[in-house]
């Protein structure tokens, strides 16, 4: 390999390592709207295939990382992911340990990365033989995973009767733009749609203050207080000293297990883990611990094997990961198309090579800066990087996004399915039934119409 390719392969990763510690700490943002503008601008540059890896290797490593931080500082999550970690943080927060947590969920994340690299890599090898086997199953997996992901949540049954009809949305839109000709026939509104479902709760929220009565209601008088804890810094850096064997031993069996399930929603599938471990321990303190614990490291190893596995065995995006924030390494055209990817392009060496150089220099700078300074940065972007202002940017990226998709039309689809999925949402369908349903519209449609 030529020096200089090596060379910008550890420039991006630093370049993503800066770019998404800063973002990380931001409440309140969504992982696919930012990091698929970025991956997606690299790939349309003509960027090397290598590069952009590491780079996004180094991105997703970084930015799980750093999302749980506003979580346990302050109650507010850095994005969807972390939102499982929510009631926990609070409850850690109110009895004062969060100082204690916030350097085991980072030693949690680390561990979930070196666990999940290895593992994601060698399950990849071993399916690769198979990938034209388990293709043509690809669509009856999401529907399989749909229907799991409702019988695992609160709200059984009204998430299984929501999958229809969501499924009946996306299809009847992407049906209605083919019937106006506004895209080709072949062409499958996937990323735009994904990202109406991720915003669904804030757009439905910011469409009933339109509601002057809510509007009314939601006015506030005074700031709200937010104290961060105190003696964060840890002068320890060794994870597997921060973390005792118990925990240790909990998080990398969570870990390995969503590693085989790189199919199903990482939320799901974070919610799933962390919850079932937690409820091991009767103990309400012991259970929050644990379950942000397992959580951290869980979300590092759902992400990291939904993007490993497709792109390096399969060259399909047969994950939520890949359907959503990794869909520019499958299909950007006209640079990238499903038959001629990074897949393709990436022998299985540099495939590796890109995976662990990405992953060790996120884990190397990010790691070392929140076990330092997270209390620094967290109490910088509260005090000078306005909410709004952040809320109000990614949601002008997802409206750029679906004019990109589909025209102007489309901005008005997505904002459908956002409130749609929204006021699912509220009601108790959670995110990775919604997705799963994206996923498996068009098989589930067919076989309906066709009878099973």
């Amino acid at each position: 390999m030529d020096a200089s390719i090596l060379i910008w392969m550890v420039l991006a990763a630093m370049m993503a390592v800066m770019l998404y510690t800063f973002i990380g700490f931001i409440p309140g943002t969504d992982e696919t709207s930012v990091l698929l503008p970025i991956s997606l601008a690299l790939v349309l540059s003509g960027v090397e295939p290598i590069i952009i890896l590491t780079f996004f290797i180094a991105s997703i490593v970084t930015l799980n990382l750093t999302n749980t931080m506003p979580t346990a500082l302050v109650g507010l999550p850095g994005g969807v992911m972390s939102s499982a970690m929510i009631e926990h943080s609070i409850h850690i927060k109110a009895t004062g340990k969060a100082a204690e947590t916030i350097k085991k969920m980072a030693a949690a994340s680390f561990i979930g990365v070196l666990i999940s690299v290895p593992v994601s890599l060698t399950l990849a090898h071993l399916l690769t033989p198979f990938a034209e086997t388990i293709q043509p199953f690809a669509p009856w997996l999401f529907i399989i995973g749909a229907v799991f992901l409702s019988l695992i949540s609160r709200q059984k049954l009204l998430s299984l009767f929501s999958i229809l009809p969501l499924a009946m949305l996306f299809q009847s839109l992407r049906h209605l733009y083919w019937g106006l000709n506004v895209v080709p026939e072949n062409t499958t509104i996937t990323v735009s749609f994904f990202l109406g479902i991720t915003i669904g709760p804030l757009l439905f929220t910011l469409f009933r203050l339109l509601n002057k009565d809510t509007l009314k209601s939601a006015l506030i008088s005074s700031d709200k207080t937010i104290t961060l804890p105190k003696d964060i810094q840890e002068k320890r850096l060794n994870p597997f000293k921060i973390l005792d064997k118990e925990e240790r031993k909990h998080l990398s069996i969570g870990a390995l297990i969503v590693n085989a399930l790189f199919v199903l929603s990482p939320v799901g599938l974070t919610i799933l883990i962390g919850e079932t471990i937690g409820k091991r321990f009767k103990n309400r303190d012991d259970n929050a611990r644990m379950s942000v614990i397992t959580m951290s490291g869980v979300i590092q190893a759902t992400y990291l094997s939904g993007i490993i596995i497709p792109l390096l065995a399969l060259g399909i995006p047969l994950s939520p990961v890949a359907l959503g924030p990794g869909a520019a390494l499958f299909n950007a055209p006209p640079v990238l198309t499903l038959d001629n990817n990074l897949h393709h392009m990436l022998g299985f060496g540099e495939f590796t090579l890109a995976v662990v150089l990405g992953a060790l220099i996120a884990l190397s700078i990010s790691y070392v800066l929140i076990s330092r300074h997270a209390k620094t940065i967290t109490r910088f972007i509260l005090d000078h990087i306005p909410h709004e202002s952040v809320l109000a940017l990614f949601i002008a990226f997802i409206l750029l996004l679906a004019f990109m998709d589909a025209g102007l039309i489309n901005i008005f689809g997505v904002l459908l399915i956002g409130l749609f999925c929204g006021a699912l949402n509220k009601m108790g369908v959670n995110y990775g039934v919604q997705f799963m349903s994206l996923y498996a519209a068009p098989h589930l449609l067919n076989l309906i119409v066709g009878g099973f």
